[in-house]
């Protein structure tokens, strides 16, 4: 993950449907289901966070056990937000590894470790600011 990233959303098609594009040139869609007022053509933001998660965490295991040499063939991350319902305080992200491959428990349990320090796993967990301000044209 870069140390700088940078990401445009403009909307004006299809009500919620919001046409997002990188620093890095690639495009893709955010939209809401159509129960809240979307053309679902496309995840919703909330999942589109846990899908950050559930990519930094796969692609962050594949990169330690290749350095390790360790037989990861496959990572399968599960994500829920909030599977319990709205927390009272906060959110709740519930997130199910299954690990591929012959691996033995020391090496299960470091992958565990590995994936609790993915880099948006500390984005997440970390204190977050956001400054927002208003374009001038």
């Amino acid at each position: 993950m870069s140390i700088f990233s940078s990401v445009r959303a403009v909307t004006g098609g299809p009500p919620y449907t919001v046409n997002l594009s990188d620093d890095l040139g690639h495009q893709w869609l955010a939209d809401e289901p159509l129960d809240l007022g979307g053309a679902n053509n496309a995840t919703s933001p909330d999942r589109m966070l846990l899908g950050s998660l559930g990519a930094c965490t796969a692609i962050t295991l594949q990169m330690y056990a290749a350095r390790k040499q360790w037989p990861l063939t496959g990572v399968e991350v599960e994500l829920q937000l909030n599977p319990a319902g709205e927390a009272a305080v906060g959110n709740n992200i519930t997130r199910k590894i299954s690990l591929h491959g012959e691996l033995d428990e020391v090496q299960r349990q470091r992958l565990l470790q590995i994936a609790n320090a993915c880099p948006i796993h500390k984005i997440l967990t970390g204190e977050v600011r956001i400054n927002s301000l208003l374009a001038t044209f």
